[in-house]
């Protein structure tokens, strides 16, 4: 009768275990700073942020995108709901298609809401997919850090990964972002981001902007010849003062304002 009884403690204990230890769903949150799968499973870090049609745009803003010339943007461009009225300091001028505009200021075309079919569907789009992509960056679950820095993270170096601040980011001198190729970085940021006059986002290890997404509920801001990496999802506003520039993209559920700045897509 004991060893019968010692028998079926046993196979308690081995059905026990094999329970614990069965199956992935694929869904696990990392649990440790850069980990997780990054792009197409490849990297460490979150999955990124989808952008959709959003993605065909350098710059793309609901109530406007004005530059004190002169301003140097590699992409289209595009504004929507609001007409081409507020696209300003461009001297545009409109293709024969009415489809499009360009600007001796933009390496690609120039969009605006009352432009001839099929341009206001596409941004009505475009603009949807940018609102879901900031929700998306806004809700991701279990950062792998919280309120580093206090906020300030000039002169850090971050690996790939979720972090999350309930304050203003600032970066008053240089930070680095160290990863390679399809390692993936989301800023939740539920204030604003400010960057000081001069000072950079250097990538190195391989990093690329495409896989940076800083969202911010309040307004960005980069002061003078400052330089950014990465696609900015902001809740309001994104001004780029005299001599900034990005490597990346400005999506605004408000505006962009430039003055003299120099603005590129990420490579794909």
């Amino acid at each position: 009768m004991r060893k019968m009884m010692m028998w079926f403690m046993a196979l308690l204990l081995v059905v026990s275990m094999t329970g614990c230890g069965g199956g992935d769903d694929g869904a696990a949150a990392p649990t440790a700073p850069g980990a997780g799968t990054g792009r197409d499973g490849l990297g460490k870090g979150p999955a990124p942020v989808v952008l959709g049609a959003a993605g065909n745009y350098v710059i793309l803003a609901k109530s406007g995108i004005s530059t004190v010339p002169t301003s140097t943007i590699t992409g289209d461009i595009g504004v929507s709901p609001i007409d081409r009225t507020a696209i300003t300091g461009f001297s545009e001028t409109m293709d024969a298609s009415n489809t499009f505009s360009t600007s001796t200021q933009v390496t690609g075309k120039i969009y605006a809401a009352d432009y001839a079919d099929p341009t206001p569907a596409n941004l009505t789009t475009a603009v949807s997919d940018m609102e879901t992509a900031y929700t998306d960056a806004a809700g991701r679950a279990l950062p792998d850090f919280t309120e580093l820095g206090a906020g300030e993270i000039g002169g850090l170096t971050l690996v790939p990964g979720l972090y999350k601040w309930g304050t203003d980011v600032l970066i008053s001198t240089d930070v680095t972002l160290n990863g390679g190729p399809n390692d993936v970085w989301i800023f939740q940021i539920a204030q604003g981001i400010t960057q000081a006059s001069a000072t950079k986002v250097i990538l190195t290890g391989g990093a690329l902007p495409k896989n940076i997404f800083w969202q911010s509920f309040g307004v960005v801001a980069l002061d003078t010849t400052a330089h950014m990496e990465g696609v900015i999802l902001s809740q309001t506003a994104i001004t780029l003062n005299t001599g900034a520039t990005i490597n990346g993209r400005l999506l605004a559920q408000t505006a962009v304002t430039l003055d003299a700045n120099t603005v590129t897509h990420p490579q794909p």
